[in-house]
């Protein structure tokens, strides 16, 4: 019988497990799956706190509803029932002193319509001149392999890319908009900009796209994100060995003629190793590096970039009805006053969150931001005043907070610049000469959002179990 040995359990590692045993009954092939996950808890940056009624998302917060691959989990998984949306969509800019109400007619602050460029506040008449060469420029040289920040800003102008889009589109992808290619974040613009004659003109064609479902263009769960992870975990008890607060130190290819598999895990205590005959690593690829010590790979894992953040939920014994009305949250300029790049009034957003329906607040510190590298090692309780001061300068907001709490994602996060695609080809050439049968996966590589990841997670288990139903010569 075989053993596949999967390492880390978050999203991408439970979601391999599930489809590898989902593929195998069908397949009725036997086989022992192992997954090892160094901390106490499965669900990697997905991670949910329940407190005196109000629900707070350490990592993740919710779910992007475009992404349609997550349909038939969730319905196999019945969770359909569960899901609750976003409740409202407006979105505000912390620029000049003051919160500006960003567009609604945008998508990631891009306009998609000549209206909706016209009557921005954030940029000044000449500025909305310069956007509108979008309209007769066109593009005789980009790539889906170029900047998204060198792109938008040769077609819509300096301008609007600074002061209305790239605040937008930095928070989402936790990136130098200069550094991060069209293929890994926006391809599709592109597109219309070829196809349209106009990125502006392309976007209103596609609006339908963007605006499906209305407002609703997230969701959760009613009792938190991890809910998807509790129930995968209950689906795999028993098919699935679950090794919980356990790292793997070492893994060393066996010899070829060796009827144990093909590589020895090691586990943290050293005293029990795991032979396998696969191995998926679905963690950082930092924790991947560490686990290979592979000369050869580490010049492409070197290269691979990561980004810091800084979570801060506050709850306060107030009503909501003191912040603008139907908005959900702000982005903070480059020149605000304001530390936090960002802050999203989280029951506004998620109506679940608040079972008082009274105020709770997230707010974001990313290393992308001047204060962060004085922020990191601060304590808490330090980091809360910051936040509280950040609170009342945007919203007036002095109350004392009713629960707090604070995570620090150091070095975790994902950042996908110019180079990544051919690193990660790079990384795949090399782990299929060095380490057949060790698949890489997860967020490093393949895609941030919970369905990329989850799909990231289907495809890697579908490889190996196509691999494992092929006849031995």
């Amino acid at each position: 019988m075989k053993t596949i040995v999967i390492v880390g359990g978050g999203i991408t590692g439970l979601s391999t497990a599930y489809y590898l045993n989902k593929q195998l009954k069908q397949d009725g092939t036997a086989a022992r799956i192992v997954l090892v996950e160094a901390s106490e808890q499965l669900g990697g940056k997905i991670r949910t706190v329940h407190r005196d009624g109000y629900i707070m998302e350490s990592g993740a917060d919710s779910i992007v509803a475009r992404k349609t691959n997550m349909a038939p989990l969730l319905e196999e998984l019945e969770l359909q029932g569960d899901i609750v949306y976003n409740e409202t969509g407006k979105s505000y800019l912390f620029a000049d002193g003051e919160l500006k109400l960003i567009p609604q007619d945008a998508i990631f602050g891009i306009p998609m319509s000549v209206q909706s460029l016209a009557t921005s506040t954030l940029v000044s008449a000449e500025g909305k001149v310069e956007a509108l060469k979008d309209l007769y420029t066109p593009n005789e040289r980009f790539t889906k392999q170029d900047s998204i920040g060198h792109f938008l800003e040769a077609f819509l102008g300096k301008e609007l890319v600074e002061k209305q889009i790239a605040p937008v589109l930095s928070g989402v992808y936790s990136g130098d908009l200069y550094e991060l290619t069209l293929a890994s974040t926006m391809p599709y613009l592109l597109d219309y900009k070829n196809e349209h004659g106009s990125i502006i003109q392309g976007l209103d064609a596609n609006r339908a796209k963007f605006q499906s479902g209305g407002n609703k263009k997230f969701y959760s769960f009613r009792d938190g994100l991890s809910t998807i992870i509790d129930r995968m975990e209950e689906r795999l008890a028993g098919a699935v060995e679950f090794r919980k607060s356990t790292k793997v130190t070492s893994i060393d290819r066996l010899s070829p003629d060796s009827e144990q598999g093909q590589y020895r895990i090691t586990l943290s205590d050293s005293s029990e190793t795991i032979d396998a005959d696969y191995v998926v690593l679905s963690t950082l690829s930092a924790a991947a590096q560490s686990m290979l010590h592979s000369q050869k790979l580490n010049e492409s894992f070197n290269q691979l970039r990561n980004s810091s953040l800084i979570s801060i939920y506050i709850a306060f014994d107030v009503s909501d009805d003191h912040l603008p009305k139907d908005g959900t949250g702000f982005i903070t300029a480059d020149d605000s006053e304001l530390r936090c790049d960002a802050c999203t009034w989280t029951s506004r957003k998620w109506a679940h969150t608040s079972s008082s329906k009274q105020l709770l607040m997230r707010l974001f510190y990313k290393s992308s931001g001047s204060v962060y590298a004085k922020l990191i090692n601060q304590p808490e309780e330090e980091l809360l005043q910051v936040a509280r001061q950040d609170v009342m300068r945007a919203t007036g907001i002095e109350a004392e907070p009713l629960h707090w709490t604070v995570t620090k994602w150091d070095n975790t996060m994902p950042n996908y610049h110019i180079r990544h695609p051919q690193l990660v080809a790079e990384l795949e050439k090399g782990m299929e000469e060095q380490y057949p049968g060790i698949l890489l996966a997860g967020c490093s590589y393949y895609g941030v959002g919970i369905p990329d990841c989850v799909a990231n997670g289907e495809q890697t288990a579908q490889r190996i179990a196509a691999r494992m139903a092929q006849p031995i010569h």
